[in-house]
């Protein structure tokens, strides 16, 4: 699929309209679920295909973030042979209290993965937690830039988004 099917694929299939609250407390009329390509493995391959190129070069692991960027790590795992891990918004407090599973942070070059991007907040409290673990994190990965502050929210610490699609690319698709 191109840029422009994928768009419409995406709207077609997660694409809602309604009252929304987002996880940054912004009430929106408009919300992707993105469970519904998340869980479709032709659609989940083809975004993440898509993706490949977005990874920068220097990667070491890509870190998927609790729970829309597992999914998409885990496929751009299997595409690109990075390893990854699946980081959690906040250690476990039982077992391995471990906030990154699946590998060592430390002295690593990560790529946060994420599903949907609006002001970044919890891209920018992730990776404040992997750097305080020892880890370098200079970009991030999303299959929609909502537009709203995201992009310029992660370049004021340091981290470049990299996006397969805009809010406005999907919708006017």
């Amino acid at each position: 699929m191109n840029r422009l099917e994928l768009a419409q694929e995406i709207k077609w299939r997660a694409y809602l309209q309604g009252k929304f609250v987002l996880r940054s407390g912004v009430i929106t009329d408009r919300y992707f679920d993105k469970y519904q390509f998340e869980s479709d493995p032709e659609l989940l391959r083809e975004i993440s295909e898509a993706m490949v190129p977005l990874v920068p070069s220097e990667t070491d692991v890509l870190a998927g973030l609790e729970l829309g960027g597992i999914p998409l790590a885990t496929m751009l795992s299997q595409l690109t042979d990075l390893p990854t891990l699946f980081v959690r918004k906040q250690a476990k407090t039982y077992g391995t209290r471990r906030l990154a599973e699946g590998g060592r942070v430390d002295g690593q070059t990560l790529t946060i993965v994420e599903d949907i991007v609006t002001t970044a907040g919890q891209i920018m409290s992730s990776a404040q937690l992997l750097i305080d673990q020892g880890a370098k994190v200079n970009a991030a990965i999303a299959v929609i830039d909502r537009d709203q502050g995201g992009e310029s929210n992660l370049a004021s610490v340091g981290i470049k988004l990299r996006s397969l699609l805009s809010e406005n690319e999907v919708l006017s698709s």
